[in-house]
């Protein structure tokens, strides 16, 4: 099959919740995808097979400099097939695209390979705030 990736593709909020409701492991919540990637995003990458939404990430900014990953989910049927890394691929060349900089992603310590070796993100310092 073959896997197609969108640059701010259109978004359908159902389906994107549903992706996102099972990669992150809650219930759908309703969001409205849309206006929020409208708000408060360079932009965003969604990855289609046959009409279904396999992946997305989300790309925040600060508007200058800085890029942000957040929201990096693959439909678990299509893990480990690379779908992951190509999202952050076409993320990362868009924002150099954007004229950012840096792009900056959090995870947790089991995705540390895939951020690490597969996407070719660097270790680095950096604090947090529980709010």
């Amino acid at each position: 099959m073959t896997i197609t990736y969108r640059w701010r593709g259109d978004v359908d909020n159902v389906l994107l919740g549903a992706l996102h409701a099972d990669g992150f492991g809650h219930p759908p919540d309703g969001t409205d995808w849309r206006t929020q990637l409208e708000r408060h995003s360079l932009g965003w990458v969604c990855a289609w097979e046959n009409g279904s939404l396999v992946g997305f990430v989300n790309v925040a900014w600060d508007g200058g400099a800085h890029a942000f990953l957040l929201d990096t989910v693959v439909a678990r049927h299509c893990r480990s097939r690379g779908v992951g890394a190509q999202l952050v691929a076409v993320a990362a060349e868009q924002a150099r695209a954007a004229a950012c900089e840096w792009l900056h992603v959090d995870f947790e310590d089991d995705l540390r390979p895939f951020y690490l070796d597969a996407c070719g993100f660097k270790e680095t310092s950096a604090g947090l705030i529980a709010l």
